[in-house]
C-alpha cells in the first residue's frame, strides 16, 4: 500500500504573532513544531504500513528550515520525504497551497490513501486537505476518528459528527483528514533518529512540478488577508426590570428589536 502523508511545519503556539506590515506570521527566530494534527496523520500511515505493507511518504510545502519536520516524521518511521520549497510559493493561500500539494502529488503518482491532519494550528482553515482531494479528484472523507478496514479497493471508516460519528465506505484512492482521537502518536526511536539523520530528503521547486505559475504563490491566492487586529468590545449594558417575567421579556424583545432596525 502506497500512503503518501502531508504535513506542515508551524510555530509553537504560544510564540506566534503576526507582522503588522504584512498581515503574514512571523517566523524567522520563532522555534518551529510540527502541527499537531499532523502527528495523528503520520501515525496513522506508519500503523497502515505496518499492518498491510508499503511505504510511506511524508511531504511539506514550506521554507528551507522545513526540512527538520521532515526529518521527525521519518524517526517516527516514515520512508521517504520530500520537501517543496520555492519563493514561488510565498504568499500562498489555503487554495494555491492545496494546489501546489496536488502537484507535487501527481508528480508521485502511484498512491492509494493521502492522510492529512483535519487542520493547521496556525490557519485553523481545515480547507488544504479537502483541496487537494478536489484538485486531484479522488474522494475524501474528513474528521476520521478510525479506520475500520482497508484493502486495495475501498476502505470503511468511522467520521466524527457533532452527534457521534458516521460510517463511510470509500473507494481507493481517497484523501483522509483525521482527528486526534484516531491514535496516539509514537515517540521516535533512537534507531529512527539516527536514519534521519542521514536520510536524503528529496526537494523539489515550481520547476519540477507540472503546475500553472498563474495558481501558485501570492498570484494564484484567490484569499488574501487585509488586516489582522484584535476586537474589542464596545457594547453597552442595559438593565431591564419590570413587575413581571411577560414585562420584562416584552422589553427585551423590543430592544433586541431595535438593535436589529
Amino acid at each position: 500500500m502506497e500512503i503518501i502523508v502531508c504535513i506542515k511545519q508551524v510555530p509553537d503556539t504560544a510564540d506566534v504573532k503576526i507582522n503588522p506590515e504584512t498581515n503574514t506570521l512571523i517566523r524567522e527566530g520563532v522555534k518551529s513544531i510540527i502541527n499537531p494534527f499532523d502527528m495523528y496523520a503520520i501515525e496513522e500511515g506508519i500503523r497502515l504500513k505496518e499492518a498491510h505493507g508499503g511505504k510511506v511518504t511524508v511531504i511539506t510545502m514550506g521554507p528551507p528550515q522545513a526540512e527538520t519536520a521532515l526529518r521527525e516524521a521519518i524517526a517516527m518511521g516514515v520512508d521517504d520525504a520530500i520537501l517543496i520549497s520555492d519563493r514561488a510559493f510565498a504568499g500562498s493561500d489555503t487554495y494555491a497551497t492545496s494546489y501546489t500539494l496536488a502537484c507535487a502529488i501527481d508528480k508521485i503518482a502511484n498512491y492509494d490513501v493521502i492522510l492529512c491532519g483535519k487542520q493547521a494550528s496556525d490557519g485553523d482553515t481545515a480547507q488544504v486537505g479537502p483541496g487537494i482531494a478536489t484538485h486531484l479528484d479522488i474522494p475524501q472523507v474528513t474528521y476520521v476518528k478510525k479506520i475500520v478496514s482497508i484493502n486495495n479497493e475501498k476502505a470503511v471508516v468511522e467520521r466524527m459528527t457533532e452527534e457521534g460519528y458516521d460510517v463511510v465506505e470509500i473507494q481507493l484512492p481517497c484523501l483522509f483528514t483525521v482527528v486526534k482521537e484516531i491514535n496516539d502518536p509514537r515517540m521516535p526511536s533512537l534507531r529512527g533518529k539516527m536514519k534521519a539523520k542521514k536520510a536524503e530528503i528529496t526537494k523539489w521547486t515550481s520547476n519540477d512540478l507540472d503546475a500553472d505559475p498563474e495558481k501558485l504563490g501570492l498570484k494564484g491566492s484567490p484569499t488574501q488577508v487585509v488586516k489582522v487586529f484584535t476586537p474589542k468590545r464596545t457594547g453597552e449594558h442595559v438593565m431591564i426590570t419590570g413587575e413581571a417575567p411577560e414585562q420584562i421579556a416584552e422589553e427585551l424583545v423590543s430592544k433586541v428589536l431595535d438593535l436589529l432596525k
